[in-house]
């Protein structure tokens, strides 16, 4: 197994989709910190240019390069690619980690369904496929790290679409390192980042101040860290308010819904709401 500081080292690149805030901005800082060039893509040209600037602060204005970058072109991540090959030459982290959560409904807007998917899924996928060949065929160790959800893998009613589009991350990350896995001395690996409640501009609403259960950025990017040090594939975050057995029980029954030919999404469901909290309670 690759040495993970081995990668989050000096003179190595990192680029970040979603960089501008959040926990893209909080990894973009992290990689920076360890000495790596680093470039951060997204919408919105203020909010990228002061991103960049607490990145330049911290690694340097030759190692940091912002990109306006609509992940949901396949255009423009291969232009993000070409600028950052030119400036760089290689790349050895890879995050997709741009994302949006307007709410849908079954019957909601089919531009809202479309914008999701473009983003969510397709920016990750189109991102992987775009930067993907050239990490492997530079023959140093990389890593490309996918931001999914747990709503990718319960599916609580409520936003449908942005539920699917995070079920499709989990599934094509975890077909991306079993491909990964077996090419001949390839060394890059694909890692599923599975955030818990974190206080950043898709969650917080109109909330200036952050809820006590909710983690930061940084906090889930340290968690992060320590789970690629281990190894891990699934790098499930718990938060302030949800422990790592909660969430093994969560999706045990989400599950167990097949397996015990249960009502779909039958953790919300009236008949099943005491088994539920029994099953949540054992030990």
């Amino acid at each position: 197994m690759t040495n993970i500081q081995d990668i989050f080292k000096k003179s190595n690149v990192a680029v970040i989709t979603g960089g501008a805030s959040g926990i893209g901005l909080a990894a973009a800082k992290y990689f920076a910190g360890r000495g790596m060039s680093v470039a951060i893509a997204d919408l919105g040209g203020d909010r990228l240019a002061d991103a960049a600037n607490e990145l330049k602060a911290i690694a340097g204005e030759e190692n940091v390069m912002a990109v306006e970058t609509d992940v949901a072109s396949r255009d423009s991540l291969e232009a993000l690619e070409r600028a950052v090959l030119q400036r760089f030459g290689r790349v050895h982290v890879l995050m997709n980690n741009a994302g949006i959560g307007p709410e849908t409904s079954i019957f909601s807007p089919q531009a809202n369904w479309d914008n999701i998917f473009a983003v969510n899924l397709m920016g990750v996928i189109n991102g992987t496929r775009t930067f993907g060949p050239k990490m492997l065929s530079h023959g140093e160790p990389g890593l490309i790290i996918n931001t999914g959800s747990k709503q990718g893998i319960t599916t609580p009613p409520g936003n449908p679409a942005y539920n699917i589009s995070k079920s499709g991350v989990k599934v094509f990350t975890e077909a991306l390192q079993h491909e990964l896995r077996n090419v001949e001395g390839g060394k890059i690996s694909a890692h599923l980042l599975i955030p818990g409640f974190v206080f950043t501009g898709l969650t917080k609403g109109d909330r200036a101040e952050k809820p006590a259960a909710a983690w930061t950025p940084e906090q889930t990017v340290d968690f992060m860290v320590e789970s690629l040090e281990r190894g891990d594939f699934y790098i499930l975050c718990p938060d302030n308010d949800v422990a790592r057995p909660v969430d093994e029980r969560r999706m045990a029954w989400a599950a167990g819904d097949i397996i015990e030919n249960r009502p779909p999404l039958s953790r919300w469901h009236k008949d099943y709401a005491d088994k539920f909290k029994a099953f949540l309670e054992q030990k």
